[in-house]
């Protein structure tokens, strides 16, 4: 049998629409995504064997115990095991690593992965504050920096090592809004252009020099849900997306510990990542990545073998990474405009792939897709989960 016949499968998605959804409690977008993924799957609630739920939470919201509430989506769930994963940017990647791991294990046939962050209820400054908490606390250098600071670091340390990289910021920008424009699901349905994400302006402010409004994510609620299954199970599904690989690499988390632009966690996950599915970076269709600020993604090129280091750029001007090119990264619009609700962005990311490479794209398609590359990211580079997807066909 081949590595892909030994594969867990993803086989079901759900997934909230993405914005400020001040009707929506936590538990509401639990359960719509988790329902949402349920009726994708066709089967009885009863069948699920474990629940895990990515949820990074930091104080934004007052529920400290919330895996139990996807049971609220059918009562079929009830005396389900259910678990919360918590690692910062990519507790929902955490999820899904965990789901897998159960079926690995052969503690479970069938897993339900949600992962959900409601964001919007708190002021920009709370937010903020909360995901500092992602941070390293005992040096008081790094206690005190937001994450805006933190990549606003990497960004004027990337200028002075390898030249200004803005323009190229600014083009990741506007094509990440461009992309979102036909995702129904994201927030942020606005194209922006490159003179637009180019230039500090009122509309544009500095948040953290060189940092610009256009070059970070955005604060989101928003839910969504997978359902993976064994090899046998698998098979009882019409649609299957095999996970050929699953890399979590963990860096120190003191930055000044490392050489931050070296970006050695996600340059190893994603290095192992290909390695373990048995693809090079030429088999890959398209890519989502963690965009949580504009330089992230320029770094992940890198990571990734698109370009040298320092050379990130080449990756857009060449028309690599853009809806017609090479390999698209982003089509969803990434978290710079579908948005980022922190614990489910890991597995949005899976549930959207998974509806691409089955022929059900949300927003743009990669014509015949049969391989695509996942990077979630927690911190600063130092929670780095990437894994491999490939369509299995009848």
């Amino acid at each position: 049998m081949t590595q892909q016949d030994h594969s867990v499968s993803i086989v079901a998605s759900g997934h909230t629409r993405f914005g400020r959804l001040n009707d929506a409690t936590l538990e509401d977008l639990i359960v719509e995504a988790s329902r949402e993924a349920l009726d994708d799957a066709r089967v009885d609630a009863s069948d699920i064997d474990q629940i895990f739920l990515g949820h990074f939470n930091s104080g934004m919201v007052p529920d400290g115990f919330p895996a139990s509430l996807v049971l609220q989506a059918d009562p079929g769930l009830r005396f389900t095991p259910a678990s919360r994963c918590e690692n910062a940017c990519a507790s929902g990647a955490a999820a899904v690593f965990a789901g897998i791991n159960a079926i690995r294990s052969g503690a479970a046939d069938l897993v339900l992965v949600v992962g959900a962050e409601k964001m919007t209820a708190n002021s920009t400054a709370d937010v903020t504050r909360a995901l500092a908490g992602a941070g390293y606390q005992n040096d008081p250098r790094e206690a005190g920096l937001s994450f805006p600071q933190v990549f606003g670091i990497a960004a004027r340390a990337y200028q002075e090592r390898y030249g200004d990289p803005l323009a190229a910021m600014a083009r990741i920008a506007e094509k990440n809004h461009g992309n979102a424009m036909e995702n129904p699901l994201a927030q942020m349905h606005r194209p922006l252009s490159f003179d637009e994400c180019n230039t500090v302006s009122e509309q544009n402010p500095l948040i953290a020099d060189p940092l610009r409004l256009t070059d970070c994510s955005l604060i989101t609620d928003g839910a969504a849900a997978i359902v993976l299954a064994s090899p046998e199970r698998a098979r009882d599904f019409p649609r299957q997306v095999a996970i050929r690989s699953a890399v979590q690499v963990n860096d120190l988390l003191p930055m000044n510990s490392r050489d931050f632009l070296a970006f050695e966690g996600p340059r190893r996950a994603l290095s192992q990542a290909y390695q373990q599915a048995g693809v090079t970076l030429e088999d890959l269709h398209f890519a989502e990545v963690h965009d949580c600020f504009t330089i992230a993604e320029l770094l992940i090129y890198e990571a990734m073998g698109l370009a040298p280091a320092g050379q990130g750029a080449r990756a857009l001007e060449e028309g690599t990474v853009f809806a017609d090119g090479r390999l698209p990264v982003n089509l969803s619009g990434g978290l710079k405009a579908k948005g980022h609700p922190v614990g489910a962005t890991g597995v949005s990311m899976h549930a959207l792939a998974f509806r691409q490479l089955t022929g059900q794209a949300v927003g743009r398609a990669r014509a015949g897709a049969e391989t695509g590359l996942i990077f979630n990211m927690g911190g600063a580079a130092v929670a780095n989960y990437a894994s491999v997807l490939q369509a299995k066909r009848a």
